[in-house]
């Protein structure tokens, strides 16, 4: 997986310089814990991968295209599965997150999540990237590898980045895979990052303790590993 970024012009330096740290992880940068597979809003936006990129095609129809990585897990079925709203349970090491997945605005998104979660893909993994500066984000999934596909954004192009948003990490357009950010606070990012559902407040305060304990920096595009960690158990499409 590739470290995805976030980028953005100045809330400037700094955001734009975090929204391309919410890269993906993966191929490109193992300790680009925005990570190479997907891009989370990061303070700067890694650069694009090689890995071929999804396309969308038609309603209800999905591409997932390999990425050349070698394929971890079965690949999403090309017609969703789930529909309107899914509620989804992450039992994490910090306590149980509840997400609210929008399959009616981005069907391929929510249709290879909850494929990823039925599969066990998420289970041991953990949220490695904490950004505290310009942008406010926790970013999950495996930053050292990829599950081996890619697809296209769900973009309108309208996309904003309040406190409880679920959104995709990538390396640069149509590169979506399995990382993802959850957003703690008002983030001023560009509409490239897929938002694909929301996390309820409780969940939203578990996140705020988890940033208010900070971070060690270790992330070249800013931020780094929480303090308290963030490791995921389980991912149950309810």
């Amino acid at each position: 997986m590739r470290a995805r970024s976030f980028t953005r012009p100045a809330l400037a330096a700094s955001a734009l310089v975090l929204a391309l740290g919410l890269a993906a992880c993966g191929e490109d940068d193992p300790d680009d814990e925005a990570g190479n597979d997907s891009s989370t809003p990061t303070e700067t936006a890694d650069s694009p991968t090689d890995e071929e990129s999804g396309t969308t095609e038609g309603a209800g129809a999905c591409t997932y295209a390999s990425d050349g990585s070698g394929s971890e897990v079965s690949l999403p079925p090309a017609d969703p599965t789930v529909e309107g709203s899914v509620p989804v349970t992450m039992q994490t090491s910090v306590g149980e997150l509840k997400l609210e997945l929008d399959a009616d605005n981005a069907p391929c998104t929510v249709n290879s999540f909850a494929s990823l979660a039925e599969q066990g893909y998420y289970d041991g993994q953990s949220c490695y990237r904490l950004t505290t500066d310009g942008i406010f984000v926790l970013q999950c999934g495996n930053p050292t590898g990829s599950p081996g596909y890619t697809f296209a954004d769900e973009l309108s192009g309208t996309e904003t980045y309040p406190p409880g948003t679920l959104a995709m990490a990538n390396a640069g357009p149509n590169t979506n895979s399995s990382e993802f950010f959850i957003v703690y606070a008002d983030t001023p990012l560009p509409p490239s990052y897929t938002v694909f559902g929301t996390i309820d407040e409780a969940s939203l305060a578990i996140v705020e303790d988890v940033a208010a304990d900070g971070q060690d920096n270790s992330h070249p595009a800013g931020g780094g590993v929480p303090n308290t960690a963030v490791d995921i158990e389980s991912v149950t499409v309810d």
